[in-house]
């Protein structure tokens, strides 16, 4: 067997001294560390052992190493039971903390494998992180008026302003999970009407589909996707998917639980990413779905705790370094709730596409 190298050494060392002095009074054992971060994917306390051997470390997966950076940037993750805490409900100190525990440690990696530094490369894990000055704009339709209630009535004395978009649970989520990604970022939310030219060269997120929102209409259309929309008189609650497929153009469609079409199942999200077709250097992301369902389950797919991490290194093994690619996936309903696509479950993935540059 090749002996470790100084770098794997040192990296092994480093990950010793977090667990044993970063906080002492916890006394924290490498099965209680296995644990805490099982609680994403599960660790064995062997694995942590054998990260930490003195003689003949094993370098660490580097999502691995960002769940180190995560869970010692804050005593919080001690204050019971050990446990490892969402990015989101960190504080903003215990962000900058965990970023720089993160470069840290991938720094000492990438040594130790002799490979570029993971924070240059094109793909980080994080897919709503971005690395350059944004701004990233969400846009998501506005509501019609005869489908919104009395509050989005500007005349109210209770008007609220978000009562006049569609797809608030998507937009909520999305918006709040970008903010803690990218702290020092301006990030922003608009509806069609109020985007201008400034907001449209920025990072641009388009949350729903294509009938309120001319705005995803035509980026859709420059962004030259190989799935459309369109509407269909044996669904007239939403609009569903086609894409060409080994030559036959295939639709689809979403399910039901009844016959009368009045509890939905399944429905059929959409998740795409290019470069935007006005500034290239920035990106264009697409949240969409046949219904609301789809939509939100587009975006939990790479905002959940539990699955956004087997989600990303789906889209790395996949995609690796594309400039674009799409998923289109089941997203099903169970007792009124959205479930999260986890995109290596068995029929997930209804649909994926990825090319190297944009068209």
């Amino acid at each position: 067997m090749q002996p470790a190298s100084p770098e794997a050494k040192q990296l092994a060392q480093r990950l010793r001294q977090l667990r044993r002095q970063q906080w002492q009074d916890a006394r924290l054992t490498q099965e209680m560390l296995a644990t805490a971060l099982s609680t994403e994917e599960k660790l064995a306390s062997a694995t942590v052992s054998s990260w930490e051997s003195a003689n003949s470390p094993k370098l660490p997966p580097p999502h691995r190493l960002r769940a180190y950076a995560r869970f010692f940037a804050t005593p919080r993750s001690v204050e019971k039971s050990p446990t490892l805490l969402p990015f989101e409900m960190l504080t903003l100190d215990e962000q900058a903390t965990c970023r720089q525990l993160e470069v840290e440690l991938l720094r000492l990696r990438s040594l130790a494998a002799e490979d570029p530094p993971e924070e240059e490369t094109a793909f980080t894990g994080r897919s709503w992180h971005f690395t350059d000055e944004g701004p990233v704009t969400l846009v998501c339709a506005k509501l019609p008026a005869n489908q919104t209630g009395p509050l989005a009535d500007p005349s109210n004395p209770n008007y609220t302003d978000l009562q006049t978009f569609a797809d608030i649970d998507a937009l909520i989520e999305l918006h709040g999970h970008i903010r803690a990604e990218n702290p020092q970022m301006f990030v922003q939310f608009k509806i069609p009407a109020r985007v201008d030219r400034n907001d449209l060269t920025g990072h641009i997120i388009l949350i729903g589909g294509e009938v309120w929102n001319q705005i995803t209409e035509r980026l859709s259309e420059e962004a030259r996707l190989p799935v459309r929309q369109f509407s269909h008189p044996d669904l007239p609650s939403g609009e569903i998917f086609a894409a060409q497929v080994n030559g036959k153009e295939q639709e689809f469609w979403p399910k039901w639980a009844s016959k009368e079409r009045k509890v939905l199942a399944e429905d059929v999200g959409l998740l795409a990413r290019v470069p935007n077709p006005l500034n290239s250097s920035r990106t264009l992301t697409l949240c969409n779905g046949i219904h609301s369902r789809g939509v939100y389950g587009s975006v939990r797919s790479l905002t959940d705790t539990h699955l956004r991490g087997a989600n990303e290194r789906y889209i790395s093994a996949q995609f690796g370094n594309s400039a674009s690619f799409l998923i289109l996936m089941s997203v099903k309903v169970i007792n009124d709730d959205t479930m999260t696509p986890d995109f290596s479950g068995n029929g997930v993935v209804l649909y994926q596409w990825s090319q190297s540059t944009a068209s």
